[in-house]
């Protein structure tokens, strides 16, 4: 059997009512309050790090750039040691004849030449 609960509609109830409405309304506004701040703390986060993920990018192109030039640097060096040295060979004025003959076939009157490729510094 079903009992039949009725509520007493006095002055108490009607205030402790609307206390509660508005104990909620104030709770609502406070959430609604720290959900704003939560979205602007997220937002104050994100611009950051997204400075930081970009700064780490350049970084890294600059640290790739730096090895390549770099191994620019050493192979310029070698070269131009490489450079230096068969400038300081041709000086020997034998050595600038027998140059100049292989490299651009100059011959003597009479001589034969034979070309032997990658035979030249």
């Amino acid at each position: 059997m079903p009992k039949n609960i009725v509520q007493l509609n006095n002055r108490f109830i009607q205030d402790e009512n609307q206390r509660r409405r508005y104990l909620e309304e104030e709770r609502r506004k406070k959430n609604r309050f720290m959900g704003w701040v939560l979205i602007l703390v997220i937002l104050l986060f994100i611009l950051p790090t997204y400075n930081l993920v970009q700064s780490y990018q350049t970084l890294l192109q600059k640290e790739k750039q730096l090895t390549e030039l770099e191994q620019q640097y050493k192979d310029l060096e070698k070269s131009q040691k490489e450079e230096a040295a068969l400038a300081a060979r041709l000086k020997n004025s034998d050595y600038a004849a027998k140059y100049a003959r292989a490299r651009y076939q100059y011959s003597k009157e009479g001589e034969v030449i034979y070309t032997i490729p990658n035979l030249l510094p």
